[in-house]
C-alpha cells in the first residue's frame, strides 16, 4: 500500500498531515528515508516516525463495557459514543459491532473487521447473545416457555426461541441500582435471557408483550465472547488471542 495510508490508518494523522511529515524527511521505511508519500510499503515493513516504530494492524478488537448514557455509534457531532471512550484507539474506521440502547450497559465489541461483525450480528448465524435484566412484573414457568417457543409480538414481529432464566426477586439493592424508589411495593424479577437476534428494542419489546416492563439491561456474553468482570462501566481492554480466535472461528 502507499506510505501515506499506511500511516493514515495507524492514526498518525490525516492523509495530508502524513504527507506533510514524509515529505519533510520524518520518515523512514527498512532504515532509508522516504520523501515519497506514493511510496510502496508492506505491512510489514519497518516503518518510523522520528524513529519511532509504527506497526501496522489490519485489524483490532476492543471489549467495552458499555455504561448507560452513551450512544453506540462511531460518531456523533453533538453526543459521546462508545468509540469515543477508546482513549487509546488511533484508527478511524473504528464502530461498535452490533448496538445497545442509550441506557443499556455491558458488553461490546469495538473492531474494524466489518466481515466478523456481520457474521456476529446475522440471523443466519444465530450467535447467542446474553443479557441480564430487572423486570418490573412477575415473570413466571410460563413466560419461559412462551420465551421458548418464540414470541409473536403484537406488531407482528416473529421472534426466534429464546431462553429465559429466573434468577430471583429483586433485593434493595437493586432497588436503589434502578433508582426509582417508586417501585419498592412493586412486584420485580431479576432474569438472564439470551437471544439469537437483535431487533429494534427487542429485549423491552419481548417483555411488554406478556405485561412486564425492562426497568435495567445489561449484556453479558456474544458468542464465546463473555463480560470482563473486571472492567468497571466505561473501562476496555484489547481483546487476548484466544479471544479473536474463538471469534473467528464463527
Amino acid at each position: 500500500m502507499r506510505l501515506d495510508r499506511f500511516l493514515a490508518e495507524m492514526g498518525v494523522g490525516t492523509r495530508n498531515e502524513v504527507r506533510k511529515e514524509i515529505k519533510s524527511g520524518r520518515v523512514s521505511v527498512d532504515g532509508h528515508t522516504i520523501k515519497d508519500p506514493g511510496c510502496k510499503v508492506q505491512t510489514d515493513s519497518l516503518v518510523e516516525l522520528n524513529g519511532e516504530p509504527i506497526l501496522y494492524e489490519e485489524f483490532v478488537y476492543y471489549m467495552l463495557n458499555k455504561p448507560a448514557g452513551i450512544i453506540s455509534a462511531s460518531d456523533d457531532t453533538f453526543e459521546e459514543t462508545v468509540v469515543d471512550l477508546i482513549a487509546e484507539q488511533k484508527r478511524k474506521d473504528l464502530f461498535p459491532a452490533g448496538r445497545l440502547d442509550r441506557d443499556t450497559e455491558g458488553l461490546m465489541l469495538i473492531t474494524n473487521n466489518g466481515e466478523l461483525a456481520h457474521r456476529m450480528l446475522s440471523p443466519k448465524h444465530h450467535v447467542d447473545k446474553t443479557y441480564y435484566a430487572v423486570i418490573m412484573g412477575d415473570v413466571t414457568e410460563r413466560d419461559i416457555r412462551a420465551f421458548s417457543d418464540g414470541l409473536v409480538l403484537p406488531d407482528g414481529l416473529e421472534c426466534m426461541p429464546a431462553d429465559l432464566e429466573i434468577l430471583s426477586r429483586v433485593t434493595d439493592d437493586l432497588y436503589a441500582a434502578i433508582e426509582n424508589d417508586s417501585l419498592e411495593n412493586s412486584v420485580m424479577t431479576e432474569v438472564n435471557i439470551t437471544i439469537r437476534e437483535g431487533k429494534f428494542h427487542q429485549i423491552k419489546r419481548m417483555f411488554s408483550s406478556i405485561g412486564c416492563e425492562v426497568m435495567y439491561l445489561k449484556r453479558l456474553t456474544m458468542g464465546p465472547l463473555e463480560l470482563d468482570e473486571t472492567l468497571l462501566p466505561g473501562e476496555y481492554r484489547r481483546l487476548t488471542e484466544e479471544e479473536v480466535d474463538s471469534l473467528l472461528k464463527l
